[in-house]
């Protein structure tokens, strides 16, 4: 198959890095990447650029970072894109974008669309507590996710799946997809199919405030909000006034006394009582210090925090 087309690839995080990397490598014809503008990191606001960047600089790729691209898009298209590939990049694009590329402009996205369509699909799938999820290849329009599904593969959901571990499932899914269906787009066999719109869900983009445990509600409710956090952009509770990050946990379903009450530790665990059972929590970062086990965290100022109610919303 030839693959001399020339394709602009549209992403940002280290999702679209990996399936960036895996086209290059198998011989598809980039020639040029689009990301996000470099953000500020840390308290000294160094800039850094996104992961997807980084790996167009690793293969000496031209990179654009246009910070609207409805209004700066003159630059991509001098590329004379075949085709443009997206994979959450972040922004959606002009008409005269998606207008331009003989193969038009598709978008790999992490959920059964119409399902969770937006930019948090991965993590809202988990914080509702799905079975499955999938990836979708689409032709992309002017909306939000509306597009024509070109290939769809579904996921089951492991109930130790957290955030970072679904989102590298569906990175290598979506890759997989990318080099089993560009064959068939470039010699035209391919069958796009109308989004049911009546059916459609949407996952926007995660808060602060959604970043709060409260542990007064089912277990596994709260066990399906932190995962879907973990590892970025992370769960916290707060208790006695000081924030803790939640860094590794899992949950027992079993009868409980009185919830949301911080227990102590138990096999090397940190337990919080919730409805229907308990959190177990592995991992943890007090405000100000380094992530600790819960043994170490216990011995050092947890022990003090044994029988006292986390906090059930943010004031």
């Amino acid at each position: 198959m030839d693959k001399n087309q020339r394709i602009v690839f549209m992403g940002t995080p280290e999702f679209a890095a990996h399936i960036l990397e895996g086209l290059i490598i198998n011989g598809y014809n980039i020639v040029a990447v689009v990301t996000q503008p470099d953000k500020a990191f840390g308290r000294k606001k160094e800039l850094r650029p996104c992961e997807c960047k980084a790996m167009a600089l690793k293969y000496d790729l031209p990179v654009l970072t246009p910070i609207k691209i409805r209004y700066e898009y003159e630059e991509v298209l001098s590329y004379e894109p075949d085709l443009i590939i997206t994979a959450a990049y972040g922004q959606i694009l002009p008409k005269e974008v998606l207008d331009y590329p003989k193969y038009k402009c598709i978008n790999t996205h992490g959920s059964l669309l119409p399902k969770y369509r937006g930019g948090a699909p991965i993590q809202r799938c988990l914080i509702s507590g799905e079975k499955e999820t999938g990836m979708t290849i689409m032709y992309m329009n002017e909306k939000m996710d509306e597009g024509d599904i070109l290939y769809q593969k579904t996921l089951p959901i492991d109930i130790h799946d957290t955030n970072a571990t679904l989102f590298k499932k569906l990175s290598d899914m979506g890759l997989e997809m990318l080099l089993e269906f560009l064959p068939e787009l470039f010699t035209g066999n391919i069958n796009p199919v109308k989004q049911n719109h009546e059916e459609a869900t949407y996952s926007y983009n995660l808060k602060k405030e959604d970043e709060f445990i409260s542990f007064d509600k089912d277990v596994l409710r709260v066990y399906n909000h932190i995962r879907g956090l973990l590892d970025n952009p992370g769960a916290f509770f707060i208790l006695n006034g000081k924030k803790y990050k939640i860094i590794e946990a899992f949950y027992e379903e079993c009868e409980v006394s009185e919830p949301n009450k911080f227990i102590g530790l138990k096999n090397n665990y940190l337990e919080i009582s919730c409805l229907n059972g308990y959190i177990q929590i592995y991992k943890i970062q007090p405000e100000g210090k380094n992530i600790m086990d819960a043994k170490s965290f216990y011995n050092g100022n947890g022990r003090n925090l044994v029988g006292l109610y986390p906090e059930t919303k943010i004031v």
